[in-house]
């Protein structure tokens, strides 16, 4: 069995399964701030015409190469709510900032990435 890696480790297209072993779906996306390293969740899709379901990390059990492994079984995962977009986000300098304030915090958001 492979080793435990980082969510930062995850990609589109992993497997993604239950508590009780069954198969999910695959993840379709990664929310979190990789700069920050916060991970918000996962968008699992179970298949092509029922659309991706949202998981929060704290339902993220083990992560290994290749496979996600919620702490949720299949029933439970069925009654997670679906996947909404979220919004850009975005740092706003105070009024006034100075020009050096509002380069670095350009930079910021140029750099930040939603994974």
């Amino acid at each position: 069995m492979s080793e435990i890696v980082s969510w930062l480790m995850i990609e589109k297209g992993w497997r993604v399964i239950a508590s009780d072993g069954g198969a999910l779906g695959h993840v379709d996306e990664i929310t979190g701030d990789s700069a920050e390293d916060i991970f918000d969740g996962l968008a699992v899709d179970p298949s092509l015409r029922e659309g991706p379901r949202y998981v929060p990390s704290d339902l993220v059990g083990e992560i290994r190469q290749g496979v996600v492994k919620l702490t949720v079984t299949h029933a439970q995962f069925e009654r997670l709510e679906r996947f909404k977009e979220p919004p850009e986000s975005i740092e706003i300098g105070p009024e006034g900032a100075s020009r050096s304030q509002r380069l670095t915090a350009s930079f910021r958001n140029l750099f930040r990435r939603r994974r």
